[in-house]
C-alpha cells in the first residue's frame, strides 16, 4: 500500500522519461559454476516435479477412497456376469487406473516442460486444463459404460488433488527461483542484435534472474574481440561466422536475437539451420517491451509470425468487472477489519494529540484531484518540516519523495506504516469510487507535473490501494522503477492480475522487509 509521506512533494527537475534506468545498467550475475550438460537440468527437474506429482495424486485419490469408504474394502463399482465372463472393478483398481491415467495426461499436456516451469501461469493452466479434461473424459466413460461411480469421491479427488499439484509446483517454483538467482538452472543465452535492443533485453533478462535465462555473450556487428557491452560484464563475440563453436566453448544452448536491422530474414533462417535440433534454440525478440502474455497472440500467415499486440482495454465489461470486485472486496473487508480498525482509531486518539485520519491530496483517475483517507501517522503539522527535511537529506529536487527514520512520524504511526495499516481507511476511497484495490500508485500533483505524454497513460485507471509497485520493492523503488510498473500495469490489467497481486500485498503486509517505511 502507499508510502507517501503525508504531505506534498517540494520541487521538482527529475528526469521525466520512465526509462532512464537503462543507462545505468550493469548486471552481475553469481558465477554458477560449471553448467549442467545442456538438457541435464530440465531432465533433473522433471524427474523432481514427476515424483511430487504421483506423491500427491495417489495422496488424492487415496485419500478421497478413505473419506467416502474408510479403511473397510471398497464395493465394486463395475460387476459384469453374463454367461462364462465374469468382469468387477474396485474403487481400489478405479484409484490405481485413475492416477495413472492423470500422470500420463500431465506429461502429455506438458506440464513439466522446461520453457513453462518456473515462471508465468502456462504452467499452472497446463495442470488446470489436464486435470479438467482427465475427469471430463472419466465423467463421459462412465456414464456410456454405465458405471456408477460415486460423486462425492470424484469431488474429493479432482479439486483436492488439482490445488495440491498446483501448490507443489508453487513450493517446487520458489526453490528453482533460488537456484536460478545463483545462475543455475538456467539457459545459457547469447544476444544478437543492435547495441540498443541488446542492451534492453539484457536489462529485462536480469531484472527477472527466475525467468531462466542467463546471458553470458553477445553480438554487436563492428565490434570487437575483447570488448565488452557498455556498462555490462557481458563480453562481445568478435566473429558470428564462428558461432557454433562459441555456443559449444561457452555451454550456450540460446540464441536470442533482438533486432533484424543487420540480420536479414535470410541470414536469421541460415542460423537456425546451425543449430543443433532439440539441444540448440532460437529466440526472436520483437521490438517492444511491457506486453502482458495474454495480449499476444501469434499468427503464422505465409511462413511469417505476425506477433498480435491486443489494445488495452478500460471500460466495457472489464471496466464493469474490475468496479463489482472492488465494492464486493472492499466492502466485505470493512465489515470484517472494522473491529481492528476502531482498536487503531483509539490507539491513535489516546497516544498523540490531532485528528485521527489525515486527508492527502491525491491525483486520481483522468487527472482528478480527490482526498485520500489514512490514519494519521505523524505529529500535527508535519508538512511545515517537509522542505527543510527534504534539503537535509539532499533529495529536494527529486519525485517520489522518501524520508528515512522520519522525525515526524510518532512510535504508532511508525508501527501503523511497517505493517500497512495507515491505509485502511482508504477502503472508504475504493467503496466510493475514487480509488480501486488495485492500480498505480496515488501521486501528488507535482509528481504528476514531471509526467511526458507516455507516462500520463498512468491516469487512465483508478490509483490502487495497491499495485506492482507495492509487491515489486515498495519504498525502495527509484521513480523511474514505480513508473514503469505503473505502465507495465496499466498497458495489461486484468481482474486476474488484480488477485495475484492482492494476494502478493498479503504476503508483503504480513511479512514486511526493510523497504516498508
Amino acid at each position: 500500500m502507499e508510502q507517501h509521506a503525508e504531505s506534498g512533494i517540494q520541487g521538482s527537475g527529475a528526469a521525466s522519461t520512465p526509462y532512464p534506468a537503462v543507462q545505468q545498467f550493469k548486471p552481475s550475475r553469481p558465477n554458477p559454476g560449471k553448467p549442467l550438460a545442456h538438457g541435464e537440468w530440465e531432465k533433473r527437474y522433471a524427474r523432481r516435479l514427476a515424483i511430487t506429482d504421483l506423491v500427491v495424486i495417489v495422496w488424492a485419490v487415496a485419500g478421497a477412497q478413505i473419506v467416502k469408504f474408510g479403511t473397510d474394502p471398497a464395493p465394486a463399482i463395475l460387476d459384469i456376469r453374463r454367461y462364462e465372463f465374469n468382469l468387477a472393478l474396485s474403487y481400489t483398481a478405479l484409484s490405481i487406473v485413475l492416477a495413472a491415467a492423470w500422470m500420463i495426461t500431465l506429461s502429455i499436456f506438458g506440464t513439466r516442460d522446461s520453457r513453462v516451469v518456473g515462471v508465468g501461469a502456462t504452467e499452472y493452466k497446463r495442470i488446470f486444463d489436464a486435470s479438467l479434461r482427465l475427469f471430463g473424459i472419466v465423467a463421459i466413460a462412465a456414464f456410456l459404460l454405465h458405471v456408477d461411480i460415486a460423486r462425492s469421491y470424484v469431488l474429493i479427488a479432482f479439486p483436492v488433488g488439482m490445488l495440491a499439484l498446483m501448490f507443489m509446483r508453487w513450493i517446487w517454483r520458489q526453490w528453482l527461483s533460488s537456484k536460478r538467482k545463483a545462475g543455475q538452472f538456467t539457459s545459457r543465452v547469447i544476444l544478437i542484435g543492435s547495441t540498443d535492443t541488446v542492451l534492453e533485453v539484457a536489462q529485462t533478462l536480469a531484472r527477472v534472474p527466475h525467468a531462466g535465462y542467463l546471458v553470458v555473450a553477445a553480438w554487436v556487428p563492428a565490434r570487437g574481440h575483447g570488448e565488452y557491452l557498455e556498462g555490462t560484464t557481458i563480453p562481445l563475440l568478435a566473429d558470428i561466422d564462428s558461432l557454433s563453436a562459441e555456443m559449444e566453448l561457452r555451454a550456450i544452448d540460446t540464441v536470442i536475437v533482438t533486432s533484424s536491422d543487420d540480420f536479414s530474414p535470410a541470414r536469421i533462417r541460415r542460423l537456425s539451420w546451425s543449430l543443433t535440433p532439440g539441444r540448440q534454440h532460437l529466440v526472436v525478440a520483437p521490438s517492444i517491451t511491457d506486453i502482458g502474455g495474454p495480449r499476444i497472440h501469434m499468427r503464422p500467415v505465409a511462413g511469417l509470425p505476425l506477433v498480435h499486440v491486443e489494445t488495452p482495454q478500460y471500460e466495457g465489461i472489464k471496466a464493469f468487472s474490475k468496479r463489482t470486485f472492488d465494492i464486493l472486496v472492499s466492502g466485505s473487508l470493512l465489515l470484517l477489519l472494522s473491529p481492528l480498525m476502531l482498536v487503531v482509531a483509539i490507539a491513535i486518539r489516546v497516544t498523540s494529540p490531532g485528528p485521527i485520519l489525515y486527508r492527502a491530496e491525491r491525483v486520481g483517475y483522468l487527472g482528478e484531484p480527490f482526498a485520500m483517507l489514512k490514519f494519521r501517522s505523524m505529529q500535527v503539522g508535519a508538512e511545515r518540516e517537509l522542505a527543510s527535511l527534504l534539503s537535509a537529506q539532499g533529495t529536494a529536487g527529486t519525485p517520489l519523495f522518501k524520508i528515512r527514520d522520519d522525525p515526524r512520524v510518532t512510535p504508532l504511526g511508525g508501527v501503523l506504516r511497517k505493517y500497512s495499516l495507515d491505509e485502511l481507511p482508504q477502503l472508504f476511497n475504493v467503496l466510493s469510487g475514487s480509488m480501486s484495490l488495485v492500480g498505480p500508485r496515488p501521486q501528488v500533483d507535482a509528481e504528476v507535473a514531471l509526467y511526458d505524454d507516455a507516462t500520463r497513460r498512468r491516469l487512465l485507471l483508478k490509483p490502487g490501494m495497491s499495485g506492482l509497485w507495492q509487491v515489486s520493492g515498495r519504498s525502495s523503488l527509484s521513480w523511474e522503477d514505480a513508473i514503469r510498473l505503473d505502465l507495465y500495469y496499466v498497458e495489461n490489467w486484468s481482474l486476474t492480475a488484480d488477485i495475484v497481486i492482492l494476494w502478493k500485498t498479503i504476503r508483503a503486509v504480513v511479512t514486511p522487509g526493510q523497504d516498508a517505511i
